[in-house]
């Protein structure tokens, strides 16, 4: 049964959709008796024999060359089955090795695998589709999966093969559009990609979709590498994270991190810092500053620096700049172990056209949509992804449930939801196509985002979903089974954007944009909001938060900063802040260089770090801060209508009003004696007075607080009268004597 000659010119020629029907080792009847045929392709091959090491004296059986480019054949008469065995080639060069042939291997996905996927229902596709080493019978190999349906061969190709796609040509697994090949004798550290022939010809170097781990551009191959064999240590915190269940209502104070520039080395080359060094001088200081969270921007590996991480080509992979997988692992352990939880931004709004990564990734719009009207994000000169296709879907919920299962974060901050939501977004009249009902909601990603939201819910209780959304479409942060799209929360953009206006005039001018200030308080708790001052308002000639505020001298733009931060810590709605801002950076964020750390040498930014700093625990420390931001009784102005005074005062309070915090306001430029309305009689504590010494101002204030008198204001029968320091913000606590 030699083989035949359409068989043996498509596999030399890269061509064969079905490698194992040919190669390996297969039962024949020639001649006298039943036997078996080997076949194998080794390119780089001289000689080859057919090895049974488990046989008495380990029978040899050399194979005939009978094409030049390295094809191999022998027949073996008298073998009533397959047998165990291996591969002895013999290269130009006299290297003589041994391994066992890939081609006598059974597929590593089973049809209910295939099944599930194809339909959209495999949640951890992650574990069987990329490249991952396992053991089959006692050979130890990396078993390699990729979906490329419309392929007509595809190969992978490393440097264990000279990246020659003739070498190791795939299996096609039928109508379900995935090629598989287990490989023996590989393990962790190999490069590879996968070679793929589309229905036109050409050949295409894709990297691996899945992959875990990738080498930096240009490159941009995956490394096989096994994720599961970090010995965590963070048992006690995911216990307790998951006790939360479905709690929204707690402390949640982030600290947004570019990891790249948040501190860098400048005595070795100005390098950023490592996973792990991260894991110790961040962790450090961001138990220093009491934040709760770090959210890191995005990590997940992309070819380009200037992207700051969002057009991501490793949906699977923490970036190489920082380290390995394991070190990322470290990282998140070693700040659980802190009692820092960790977010990451996640990027499934749309992908870059990187022609190694997903674009096109077998010749056709496989992950992306084929028409430019749904398919093309113009703003940002990416593709968006078919969420109606189920791969698609599997293959991005995969990537979220991949975060948790492999690297133990606490929540994902997903980008750019809105332009998820709307077939319109950034789009004009006629260039965008309506769902099936006419209208602008894009409905296969809606019903992907409910789906991704309730099962990283339903695998992981207690972590946080986070949507970057900026429209008012409703009930982004309700329960899916209310009708919401399952999001634990919701940037509070509309509020960050009318407050930096405020505070970007002049005070003379801020009596006519009170507005600006009060206006949010319409929908506060239409959803679960966190209020964000991130990286998006200082870059792009936006300036930093510092120079935003409405003032000429940095002394006064300082003062108005730490007016602005009391009042957000102060008001509802969970807290998110950018690096830098917390010592007010001067310049405008560059992910290219570190923070400005040497300004903290100055009293203008030290001191507004340790108004943050004193924020935070203040926060942490009381509930009905930190604990009761959901709760529209919590919240009561004071004062909202004195816009010539440059006033606003408002109460923050638990269901009981047994815990009092009455927080004031004050953005004008001038000194002020001021009385204000309060429900108890008793001492009201200055607890915090943006105008301390300690923090940079001029330390005028009320002498540690104010006893109320009865004199009604504000609504109350009883007041007190406090001095107001311009630019400043004062909060009290009410004590019963």
């Amino acid at each position: 049964m030699p083989v035949s000659k359409e068989d043996l010119n498509a596999l030399l020629g890269a061509r064969h959709a079905s490698p194992h029907s040919v190669l390996g080792m297969h039962p024949c009847t020639r001649g006298r008796g039943k036997g078996v045929v080997v076949r194998a392709l080794l390119p780089r091959a001289q000689a080859c024999s057919v090895v049974e090491p488990d046989a008495a004296g380990s029978p040899e059986f050399p194979m005939k060359r009978i094409a030049a480019a390295g094809f191999f054949e022998v027949t073996i008469p008298g073998r009533p089955s397959v047998f165990k065995y291996r591969l002895r080639a013999t290269a130009a060069d006299g290297t003589i090795s041994e391994f066992f042939d890939p081609y006598t291997f059974l597929p590593t996905l089973g049809e209910q695998d295939l099944y599930l996927f194809n339909e959209g229902n495999d949640h951890r596709v992650h574990e069987k589709l990329g490249a991952h080493p396992r053991d089959l019978g006692g050979v130890k190999g990396v078993s390699f999966a990729v979906w490329a349906p419309a392929a007509t061969r595809v190969s992978v190709v490393g440097n264990f093969n000279a990246w020659d796609g003739r070498a190791h040509p795939m299996r096609s697994l039928g109508v379900s559009g995935v090629w598989e090949l287990f490989v023996p004798g590989l393990g962790e550290g190999e490069l590879y990609k996968f070679e793929i022939r589309d229905g036109s010809g050409a050949i295409l170097l894709k990297t691996d979709p899945y992959g875990t781990r990738f080498e930096a551009p240009p490159g941009n191959a995956a490394i096989v590498c096994t994720t599961g064999r970090f010995p965590w240590t963070d048992g006690e915190w995911i216990k307790s994270r998951s006790a939360l269940g479905d709690r929204p209502d707690r402390p949640l104070s982030i600290y947004e991190v570019h990891p790249g520039s948040w501190r860098r080395r400048p005595e070795e080359g100005n390098r950023p810092l490592t996973y792990r060094e991260l894991a110790v001088e961040l962790g450090a200081y961001a138990v220093e500053m009491g934040f709760t969270h770090v959210e890191l921007m995005p990590i997940a590996e992309h070819p380009f620096d200037g992207s700051w991480g969002y057009q991501v080509t490793g949906f699977f992979a923490p970036t190489h700049r920082y380290g390995t997988p394991e070190d990322f692992a470290a990282l998140v352990d070693h700040l659980h172990g802190l009692g820092i939880g960790v977010i990451l931004d996640w990027v499934p709004a749309h992908f870059p056209r990187d022609s190694f990564a997903l674009a096109a990734f077998d010749g056709t719009a496989l992950y992306e949509h084929a028409d430019p009207r749904q398919g093309e994000h113009r703003d940002w000169g990416t593709l968006i992804f078919n969420y109606g296709r189920s791969e698609v879907r599997c293959f991005l919920i995969a990537s979220a449930l991949a975060w948790f299962d492999r690297y133990h974060v606490d929540g994902l901050r997903v980008d750019a939801v809105a332009s998820m939501l709307y077939l319109d977004y950034s789009r004009p009249a006629g260039e965008w196509i309506p769902n099936r009902y006419g209208g602008r909601e894009n409905l296969e990603a809606i019903d992907f985002i409910r789906r991704v939201n309730d099962l990283a819910h339903h695998y992981h209780p207690g972590v946080a979903m986070i949507a970057e959304e900026s429209t008012s479409f409703a009930k982004v942060s309700r329960p899916t089974a209310d009708g919401g799209l399952g999001f634990d929360y919701k940037w509070n953009m509309g509020w960050m954007h009318d407050t930096l206006r405020y505070f970007s005039k002049e005070p003379i001018t801020r009596r006519w944009h009170q507005d600006d200030l009060t206006f949010g308080m319409l929908y506060q708790y239409a959803e679960n909001f966190i209020g964000v001052f991130s990286h998006d308002e200082v870059v792009h000639g936006k300036g930093s938060l510092l120079l935003k505020m409405g003032a000429w001298h940095i002394p006064e733009k300082a003062a108005n900063l730490r007016a602005l931060y009391a009042h957000f810590w102060a008001n509802p709605g969970k807290k998110l802040l950018f690096m830098g801002g917390e010592f007010a950076q001067a310049h405008e964020w560059n992910h290219d260089a570190s923070l400005d750390w040497h300004l903290c040498q100055y009293q203008d930014h030290e001191g507004v770090r340790l108004l943050v700093r004193d924020l935070n625990r203040l926060y942490a420390a009381e509930p009905v801060l930190s604990s009761n931001d959901f709760n529209p009784h919590g919240f009561r102005w004071l004062s909202c209508k004195d816009s010539g005074a440059n006033v606003i005062a408002y109460l923050r309070m638990d269901a009981f009003e047994r815990t009092l915090f009455a927080a004031v306001g004050h953005f004008g430029g001038a000194v002020r004696s001021y009385r204000i309305g309060v429900p108890r009689r008793g001492f009201w504590r200055e607890i915090i007075n943006t105008n301390s010494e300690y923090y940079g101002g001029s330390g005028l204030g009320n002498d540690g607080g104010r006893a109320a008198e009865d004199q009604p204001a504000d609504g109350f029968s009883q007041s007190i009268l406090v001095t107001l320091p311009p630019l400043s913000t004062l909060i009290f606590k009410w004590q019963s004597d």
